[in-house]
């Protein structure tokens, strides 16, 4: 779904936060709770690169004392004016990052973003990976949420499956493509194909 782009930073937040707020706030819950399925948030049309959904997830999810990292092309101008504008989310480094946005090779090396510690495993990054389009055919996923398995086209299986070994640790993970969102927390297994 194609929305028209921004020039003003002023522009594109919700026009109705209170609903659209909660309802992309539960569409994100369902997607995490239920890994590997895709559902579809809307309610921002954030400035290029960002998709929909990213924006979206971002006005939902973040706030002023949320760390965010925009990785690759995400960290222009004219997003880190809508992002100062409608969110006040403060830009940082991936080390130091609550949520990242990018594509899955602009946030490479996924292994310098937080993990949590062992007493306090929900300090760690979430990741917001823009995508081309959202399928659910690639990898298996199994564990908590998902019946018995599902699928996703993850942009690869290895780093998964490494950040599934540091569970309770490791970071979780959104992908958005447009108007969808698809979520795999870091309880899930990812299987190679």
């Amino acid at each position: 779904m194609n929305a028209p782009r921004l020039n003003d930073a002023l522009e594109g937040g919700f026009t109705e936060a209170p609903v659209q707020s909660a309802r992309a706030f539960r569409e994100i819950l369902e997607a995490m709770a239920r890994p590997g399925t895709i559902r579809r948030i809307q309610g921002a049309i954030p400035p290029e690169p960002l998709s929909i959904a990213a924006g979206t997830a971002l006005l939902v999810l973040t706030d002023p004392t949320t760390r965010l990292h925009l990785a690759g092309p995400a960290d222009c101008p004219s997003v880190r004016d809508w992002v100062a504008f409608h969110i006040g989310a403060p830009i940082s480094t991936a080390e130091e990052a609550d949520f990242a946005v990018g594509t899955w090779d602009t946030l490479q090396p996924v292994t310098r973003f937080r993990i949590g510690l062992p007493d306090y495993p929900d300090r760690s990054a979430t990741l917001i990976v823009e995508v081309d389009r959202l399928v659910n055919h690639g990898p298996t996923l199994t564990g908590p949420g998902i019946e018995t398995a599902t699928w996703l086209n993850l942009p690869e299986t290895a780093a998964f499956r490494a950040n599934r070994a540091l569970f309770p640790l490791g970071f979780d993970a959104l992908f958005t493509a447009g108007d969808l969102i698809a979520g795999l927390p870091r309880s899930t297994r990812v299987e190679a194909i």
